[in-house]
């Protein structure tokens, strides 16, 4: 069998690649919108899901992941221009929210997924500080507007639960939803 990240996420593949695994990039085609109402935790796990499923073949297994960061029950995605990447890191300033990642496992005809749940609290960043930050580009592709691996780091007070779910794929899951289809992650370590 062959591993797939069905992903376009860089973040995603430097995490797979940080575990000595062989593997190959699929980015699926898969409408991310979310339902109205639909809770954060259920949008996640449904997206990645699909993604999953969306770059699913015989003899492939495919891991995918979907995150979202969410604060005060709103989800907050990637910002689409910079005044809403400055919106959003004034919402997060100073306060602690929750980062939810779904993570899905295609293989031999079966779909396994989870949801992870990792807590964030922020420093009270300056109005300078975030329009620095924003105007060096790195929050524009990032949902909440920073990325702990990065800059937005120094940011970040404290994280309670998995680091690697604040950056995109909870890898201490991944044991767990192999085991469900029988598969071991070593099986896929480069060799």
């Amino acid at each position: 069998m062959k591993l797939v990240l069905g992903s376009s996420s860089p973040r995603r593949r430097e995490i797979l690649a940080s575990l000595d695994l062989a593997f190959d990039v699929l980015a699926p085609d898969v409408d991310e919108t979310r339902f109205p109402d639909e809770p954060a935790g259920t949008y996640v796990e449904r997206i990645a899901r699909s993604k999953a499923k969306a770059v699913s073949s015989p003899d492939v297994v495919v891991i995918a992941a979907d995150t979202a960061v969410v604060l005060e029950g709103r989800v907050l995605g990637k910002p689409v221009h910079p005044e809403e990447a400055r919106t959003m890191l004034r919402r997060l300033r100073g306060v602690s929210h929750e980062v939810l990642t779904g993570v899905a496992i295609s293989a031999r005809d079966e779909i396994h997924s989870v949801v992870e749940s990792t807590e964030v609290e922020m420093e009270m960043m300056t109005d300078d500080e975030i329009a620095s930050y924003v105007d060096g580009g790195e929050p524009m592709d990032k949902a909440g507007a920073y990325a702990l691996q990065g800059e937005g780091g120094v940011f970040v007070k404290r994280v309670v639960g998995s680091p690697s779910n604040v950056v995109g794929l909870p890898v201490h899951v991944l044991p767990r939803l192999f085991g469900r289809v029988g598969l071991e992650l070593s099986q896929f370590r480069s060799r």
